[in-house]
């Protein structure tokens, strides 16, 4: 029996604001227990809150980046429950009245060369909650208070997923995207970005959706998507073998690679929303939110169709130039000035460059590289005036000191000879000492002409002209042949 796959998902994304949403507290992960808390985000009786200004601009940035509109009046909800690290037993939420509505997120799927859409059904701001930590040592629980009230943002997507793929695919776009924007560091092993995942199965073409079942607190990309795997395997296995789906509450184990069941889902949660009574109406002009639009500039999947257009590159080299920003500007800057084939630009700054600040553990803003001395050493390869490999001893130069890369190929000796009598005195005399090679060709084994290219280039240390030596080892073997058809 064939089914349809229906996801949905809920991704919250810590935001990288200095204080908490609500107080003046540090937001900073980690520290010791408890030392990043205060009267306000404990909920202490006759304390008031505080909205932190920058966290709702930052929900506004992602809002727009994900095709939202914008509330210009938004309120904050009370979200009831009880949880042993929820101090408060509510949380300050959004229901009715969120800041982001509707909206997409476009997600670039086979390569880049297919795109599809992921409607969103809101994004609200609200604040996280404490930390639960299990001592198995003695058996005791542990509540570390420092997360409680950190500002968060959750995206909540209609259920337009269907597979593992797309699962991972829209995870990496709200990620890549929040990155860089500024707004969150995206840490998932910090828990800074998180999802929950609604998964429900139907048989293939019916209308009515399947018992859903969701998957809490996914803390990274690749669990994510091997969680939806595991969820979408189980749930057929049961259709199949003729029982229902009950709807259930799972936490998925990584080192198991499956989805646990934390509880049942016998009824509805009623949160029992209502207006936060401590806090006004967020009132947002259109100006306020016209001049955050235009702060946001190119996005990254913009980013990588456009270079992918434009430059002719292949997805890979363009996604890496999307994630690492700095590459990416350095590549464009290097691109516009040289007569270059992009692909060999991007080549040389995804390779050789990469490996040296990899090594260094730098940016490459810490080096000395220009665009104009790194075109002009791509523009020395491709006119053969020093090797490939040349190139790779020069770069090292160029990304310490800001010099003309013929210098240090003078310098270093790497640039190559034309000068064509040199060059056929050494062809003449790797093919008189390797007869063999003029045997072979005379039978058709053109390619020998490599092999014989290569013999000169070591007789000349590296420092023949590649494209002259061939055109002249082709000669000479061309020669000789026909003398000897004569003959």
């Amino acid at each position: 029996m064939e089914f349809d796959v229906v996801i949905g998902l809920e991704v919250h994304v810590e935001l990288k604001t200095e204080s908490k949403m609500y107080c003046s507290c540090k937001n900073e992960f980690g520290g010791v227990a408890n030392s990043h808390c205060c009267e306000i985000c404990l909920g202490m009786p006759g304390t008031l809150p505080n909205i932190n200004k920058k966290a709702i601009e930052y929900a506004i940035k992602a809002g727009l980046a994900f095709n939202c509109q914008i509330n210009t009046t938004t309120k904050l909800d009370r979200k009831n429950y009880f949880y042993p690290d929820l101090p408060k037993s509510y949380q300050i939420s959004q229901s009715e009245q969120p800041l982001c509505v509707g909206g997409f997120i476009e997600i670039l799927l086979e390569n880049g060369t297919k795109s599809k859409r992921i409607n969103l059904v809101q994004i609200h701001v609200e604040e996280d909650s404490g930390k639960t930590i299990y001592g198995d040592a003695d058996g005791k629980t542990y509540i570390d208070f420092n997360r409680s009230g950190v500002p968060l943002i959750e995206i909540v997507s209609k259920p337009d997923l269907c597979d593992a793929t797309e699962v991972k695919t829209y995870l990496e776009t709200i990620k890549n995207t929040v990155l860089w924007l500024g707004i969150s560091d995206c840490k998932m092993q910090e828990g800074s970005m998180r999802a929950d995942i609604n998964i429900s199965l139907k048989p293939k073409g019916a209308i009515k959706l399947g018992t859903r079942c969701e998957i809490k607190n996914v803390g990274s990309i690749n669990g994510a998507a091997r969680a939806v795997e595991c969820e979408i395997k189980r749930q057929k296995e049961i259709l199949e073998s003729g029982r229902k789906v009950e709807q259930v509450t799972l936490k998925y184990s990584d080192e198991a690679n499956e989805n646990i069941v934390a509880r049942r889902k016998d009824e509805v949660v009623e949160y029992r929303y209502f207006v936060e009574p401590d806090l006004p109406a967020i009132e947002i002009s259109n100006e306020e939110i016209e001049a955050l639009k235009l702060s946001i500039g190119e996005l990254p999947n913009a980013k990588i169709s456009r270079l992918m257009d434009e430059y002719e590159l292949p997805y890979t080299d363009a996604y890496l130039l999307m994630e690492e920003r700095e590459k990416g500007r350095f590549f464009e800057e290097t691109a516009k000035i040289s007569n270059v084939e992009p692909k060999k630009v991007a080549n040389w700054i995804l390779g050789d460059i990469s490996r040296i600040l990899n090594k260094q553990s730098a940016p490459l803003s810490s080096s000395k590289l220009t665009a104009q001395n790194f075109k002009k050493m791509l523009e020395m390869i491709e006119n053969n005036s020093i090797s490939n490999t040349a190139g790779k001893t020069i770069i090292e130069t160029l990304m310490e000191q800001d010099i003309d890369p013929e210098l240090v190929a003078k310098q270093k000796g790497l640039l190559q000879t034309s000068d064509l009598k040199l060059l056929e005195d050494v062809a003449r005399e790797a093919l008189a000492e390797n007869k063999q090679i003029s045997e072979l060709f005379e039978k058709g084994k053109t390619n020998v002409l490599g092999f014989a290219v290569g013999d000169c280039m070591k007789r000349l240390k590296g420092k023949g002209n590649p494209v002259l030596l061939k055109d002249i080892v082709l000669k000479l073997l061309e020669e000789g042949k026909s003398r000897n058809e004569k003959n």
